[in-house]
């Protein structure tokens, strides 16, 4: 009786709800030519919130509205570079994922190759001296001695660890 009880049970919450019908999805923008150009500029912006996904891939609620705010742009007949200096001067260079060179942004395109350069030399610098203590410092004659019984007798080196 029960497993004739789960098996309906199981029928009945497979066959979904059939008072909800599906509907269809409604288009983006009216023009497919409007659609594309904001996915072009939206995909050469950062998402301000998610910052490591662009305009067009993101989910989150600001994104939605900065799209459409770049819709209306485009409806109002601005040009991409219009749009980008738009949405530059409202949230700052950051905005752009690939942001202009300026002295503002020196650091940002320079310095991770400058910091691996000097990472570099100081790695150098350092195994360069660590070689020459090693190789300058002579031994003591306490080592010397060691170091000459192993060489003499080779039964000496089962008693060393």
């Amino acid at each position: 009786m029960r497993r004739w009880l789960m098996l309906l049970l199981l029928a009945a919450a497979s066959l979904g709800s059939p008072g909800v019908p599906a509907g269809e999805a409604k288009p983006l923008a009216e023009d497919e030519l409007t659609e594309k150009r904001l996915i072009a500029i939206a995909s050469e912006l950062r998402c301000l919130v998610c910052q490591n996904e662009s305009l067009a891939g993101s989910h989150a609620e600001l994104a939605n509205d900065l799209r459409r705010e770049i819709r209306t742009l485009i409806r109002d007949g601005k040009s991409d570079s219009e749009i980008m200096e738009f949405m530059v001067n409202r949230y700052g260079d950051f905005v752009r994922y690939r942001p202009p060179l300026t002295g503002t942004t020196l650091l940002l395109w320079f310095g991770p190759g400058a910091l691996f350069v000097v990472g570099l030399a100081a790695l150098v610098r350092y195994l360069r001296r660590r070689d020459r203590a090693i190789s300058d410092t002579p031994l003591t004659p306490d080592e010397q001695g060691r170091a000459d019984t192993l060489l003499q007798d080779p039964d000496s080196r089962q008693g060393q660890p």
